[in-house]
């Protein structure tokens, strides 16, 4: 039995946004036979918020089940009133959490955090880490399922002899700390001075001008392209040899997934969901939050070692196979035919 599913979050790729998840499980559900309509791709956050109560008011009697985007930021609050709609249309609802610092936003919103769990059929964890956080909270409807890429999108490119040719891509705010980037690469540049560094993201606070205002009083060149399409940056990854994630806080961070099933070594801190994503010494490099000392130094440790660089790239391959929609397909069929039989 297909459901009719309506799948709330920030579809926003059509302005030049990052695609977001609803971007990526949104057609992959509808790969597999379930009818799912979207809301919203309004740009200004006001018509986005409206465009989804509407929709939902709207479809309430052709919708079997709603999935929610659910942010620890500003858009928490879109993913409450949307959770209150639900219950009052008697319409199940899913919230798919994403981000590392829900955990506080937990804590901090106690009242409306528990409403939007508990009247849930399910909330969806992407990492076990999450669920442990919110789990110790006292919440209990919880399941994780991974976040998942089409792996046939990616081709592998083994890096067993790296050169000082280092890649970030994220949108640029403050919780994902591009600055770090910057203070890595200038020690990386001192010591190899044909380092290259490539930023690749929009920006979200204020923090891409930051960073080139740093890289800038440093003397540093560093290529800025602001955001890429996917097919756009998995072109240029072509181009570098190592991966830096510099993040203070973090779930399951698609970005890295992608670039590991690209062949990318990938050097992180270790924060968040990704303590659980990434073996250290095995699948990544990891440092502690905001230790530029310890990058630099894990950088180098893969530039002037082939066979760390060659084992990194091929177990990173192998590790994000776990996340391929033939694998990640049977644990939200599972989750669906609960709906099936609900309905």
């Amino acid at each position: 039995m297909a459901l009719k599913i309506l799948y709330i979050g920030n579809k926003l790729n059509v302005h030049g946004g990052n695609i977001s998840y609803i971007e990526t499980l949104g057609p992959l559900l509808e790969s597999s036979g379930h009818q799912v309509s979207y809301a919203s791709d309004k740009k200004n956050k006001g018509q986005r918020f409206l465009d989804m109560l509407v929709t939902l008011s709207r479809k309430r009697d052709q919708t079997d089940l709603v999935l929610i985007d659910t942010y620890s930021t500003l858009n928490y609050w879109y993913a409450i009133a949307v959770a209150r709609l639900c219950v009052r249309f008697d319409i199940p609802y899913i919230p798919i959490l994403h981000g590392g610092n829900l955990p506080a936003r937990a804590k901090k919103s106690r009242k409306t955090f528990s409403f939007l769990i508990n009247n849930a059929h399910s909330a969806i964890c992407p990492s076990p880490y999450l669920k442990k956080n919110l789990s110790d909270l006292g919440y209990k409807n919880l399941r994780v399922i991974k976040n998942t890429i089409e792996l046939t999108d990616y081709d592998f490119k083994l890096r067993d002899a790296v050169k000082p040719k280092l890649l970030w891509v994220r949108s640029f705010s403050r919780i994902y700390n591009p600055l770090m980037a910057v203070e890595v690469f200038k020690n990386i540049q001192s010591r190899f001075s044909d380092a290259q560094l490539c930023m690749i993201g929009p920006d979200k606070d204020g923090s891409l001008q930051q960073t080139k205002d740093l890289a800038k009083n440093y003397g540093l060149e560093i290529e800025f392209t602001g955001r890429l399409s996917k097919e756009e940056w998995r072109a240029r990854s072509e181009e570098f040899d190592i991966f830096i994630n510099t993040t203070h806080f973090d779930n399951v961070p698609i970005s890295v997934l992608e670039v590991m099933a690209l062949g990318l070594p990938v050097v992180s801190t270790d924060v968040g969901g990704l303590t659980y994503m990434l073996e250290d010494g095995k699948t990544a490099l990891l440092v502690n939050d905001g230790d530029v000392k310890a990058m630099t130094e894990k950088i180098i440790d893969l530039i002037e070692q082939p066979e760390l660089s060659k084992a990194l790239s091929i177990n990173a391959r192998k590790e994000v196979e776990k996340y391929s929609w033939d694998a990640v397909k049977l644990e939200w069929e599972k989750l669906l035919s609960e709906i099936e039989n609900r309905t």
